[in-house]
């Protein structure tokens, strides 16, 4: 198997990874376990997988590559972007669906866009193609986000009705929500993207005073185990909750430490490294895909008509922003080689002129000189 094949078979694998997530995440939830509860031990178990390779990798870098200030920042850090988003992702997902879950994922790189935007660490020239994509995507991702939350329509029949993850508790797959709770759900979901967006255009200035990436994860990892404690600590006093069985919990508790943030990031970060972001990015909606028939599937969820065309819209988002994002990519590099070619232009015509400049002065010399002999 050549680079390219393997490239499209690691891409499918991470949407798989990521599908699995959903699913079996919303399983546990349904079956019982408390959101915050299932945070800590999630975090925790991706802890105990990092920390001891960040550790190892650490020794290679010099003692003061992570400061006190650093520190702070990356606690801060991940009290937004891990702890405070996944927590309030993880109930939304609890109240909603797995389906609601992928589809709104697919909104994450206009979410980024807009925030980068905000942020002045992104441009958009309205006059552009590419400006009127980007922004267009923004749009559209709006417009599904809005459609998934205000608009039900008709349900589809569960591809199986006898669901592999049986559950105790009523109301699974957000069958027993209010409307109203559906929406506020919903739009709470998209503010966990929305933080988690936030959170990876600041990993930005971070890695460029720390580079080791593994370490850096691992450090936030660690600490929003720990405030993913004091959070669970205080939502849920019921030690009898806390007590971990071998059941469906277990499962996606060991499936989100180990499989997705050990597995899944490694996987992601090669596809990245071999086809760049946007490569990785544009396959994004094939775990919706995956997602609408594994929860059908094993969870017997009722999806609606809203769903799906939310999804579709945010997909168009999503390709949307990818495209205007490339279509720039192919113009910097241009703009770069033109900027070149005129310097060396006006290299070239600076030099010409010296050239003339000295001729003429040679000119002028020689005819001020007389012949030999000549009076």
């Amino acid at each position: 198997m050549n680079a390219s094949t393997k490239a499209y078979v690691v891409v499918i694998a991470v949407q798989l990874i990521y599908t699995g997530m959903f699913v079996i995440s919303k399983a546990a939830f349904d079956h019982g376990i408390d959101t915050y509860v299932f945070m800590f031990y999630r975090q925790a178990a991706g802890s105990l997988l990092l920390l001891p390779l960040a550790l190892l990798r650490h020794r290679s870098y010099s003692r003061n590559s992570m400061s006190s200030w650093m520190l702070f920042k990356l606690f801060m850090f991940a009290l937004l972007g891990i702890t405070f988003s996944m927590n309030l992702y993880h109930v939304s997902l609890k109240f909603t669906s797995a389906t609601v879950a992928s589809a709104t994922d697919n909104s994450l790189p206009a979410v980024t866009f807009f925030l980068a935007l905000l942020l002045r660490m992104e441009h958009v020239k309205l006059k552009s193609w590419s400006g009127a994509a980007k922004l267009t995507g923004v749009a559209l991702c709006l417009a599904g986000v809005l459609v998934i939350a205000f608009y039900a329509g008709p349900s589809m029949s569960p591809v199986n009705h006898h669901r592999a993850f049986a559950s105790h508790a009523s109301g699974s797959s957000g069958a027993n929500v209010t409307r109203g709770a559906w929406v506020k759900w919903t739009f709470l979901m998209v503010l966990a993207d929305a933080m988690w967006s936030l959170w990876i255009v600041l990993q930005a200035p971070v890695l460029k005073e720390c580079p080791d990436k593994i370490l850096v994860t691992a450090v936030q990892c660690f600490f929003s185990t720990v405030q993913s404690f004091v959070v669970a600590m205080v939502a849920e006093r019921d030690f009898s909750r806390w007590k971990l069985s071998f059941d469906i919990s277990l499962l996606a508790i060991f499936y989100a430490g180990f499989i997705v943030m050990g597995v899944g990031y490694y996987l992601q970060a090669w596809c990245v490294e071999m086809k760049g972001p946007v490569f990785l990015a544009a396959w994004t909606p094939i775990c919706f895909i995956f997602t609408i028939f594994c929860s059908s599937f094993f969870l017997g969820e009722i999806v609606h008509l809203g769903s799906i065309v939310g999804g579709i819209l945010l997909v168009g988002g999503l390709y949307s922003v990818l495209w205007g994002k490339s279509k720039e990519s192919k113009i910097e590099p241009c703009k770069e080689m033109t900027k070149i070619d005129d310097s060396q232009d006006e290299q070239k015509q600076k030099h010409l002129e010296i050239k003339q400049e000295q001729g003429q002065v040679r000119g002028r010399s020689n005819d001020s000189t007389t012949p030999d002999g000549q009076v």
